[in-house]
């Protein structure tokens, strides 16, 4: 069974279309859990739709406002299933994008995860094959992949950018690797609250480098490299 872990804060706008792609998956051995972070929207009322609309009961559990990390570590506490999978509220995913990891995990016994390649916005990003090297220096895999339970080792609290990042070489550090599906799977909306949604174009970190938002996000890789010993 696959665990679909949804941690949402204020985005209940998005969520119904975010359940409704999940619905329409082609393989159905699922759990679906949704984890509220402090929203003060109507996110109970989407669930409550939900339920009268398809009749699936899903799991609801609530905490203070504690951000993404924390909710998803409670939705892993929770989970039932021998995968997870988090999906942002925001996260509208392509029929066969289950069945597709799964079934590629299933081919490839040494990886603990899958990704692909996704949509944010109206930017497509195409992603390669699984490179350790590039890794260690970048970003490029998103939270939205599916895990072999067992090997997840939670979320940093702590940190407050990358954690998603953070999350794949640690695994990396407990010699776990991940395997690519070279399709677009899913799409993601941009929306205040997504991290992603803060993307710049590359060259602008290069030529623009006093920009409060290049900073930001400079100090917050040194934050990373720094606590993986990948330094340069």
């Amino acid at each position: 069974m696959i665990s679909i872990i949804i941690p949402v804060y204020n985005q209940a706008e998005h969520l119904m279309h975010c359940l409704v792609s999940i619905k329409k998956q082609t393989y159905d051995n699922y759990e679906i859990i949704v984890v509220n972070d402090g929203s003060t929207d109507n996110v109970i009322a989407v669930i409550e739709k939900f339920k009268q609309i398809f009749g699936f009961n899903l799991t609801y559990s609530e905490q203070e406002n504690k951000g993404a990390s924390a909710a998803r570590n409670k939705g892993d506490k929770l989970a039932k299933g021998e995968y997870i999978i988090f999906c942002d509220a925001d996260v509208v995913m392509k029929p066969t994008m289950l069945e597709l990891m799964l079934n590629t995990l299933k081919h490839n016994q040494s990886a603990s995860f899958c990704y692909s390649s996704f949509i944010l916005g109206y930017k497509k990003f195409k992603l390669w094959s699984y490179d350790v090297e590039k890794l260690k220096i970048m970003p490029y895999i998103h939270t939205t992949s599916l895990i072999k339970k067992e090997h997840f080792p939670g979320f940093d609290e702590t940190l407050k950018k990358f954690q998603d990042w953070d999350l794949w070489l640690t695994m990396l550090d407990h010699g776990h690797a991940g395997v690519w599906v070279n399709q677009v799977l899913f799409k993601v909306a941009v929306t205040g609250t997504q991290t992603m949604s803060n993307w710049l174009p590359s060259f602008i970190y290069k030529l623009l480098p006093w920009l409060p938002a290049v900073k930001k996000y400079n100090q917050a890789m040194s934050i990373i490299k720094k606590k993986h010993n990948n330094e340069s």
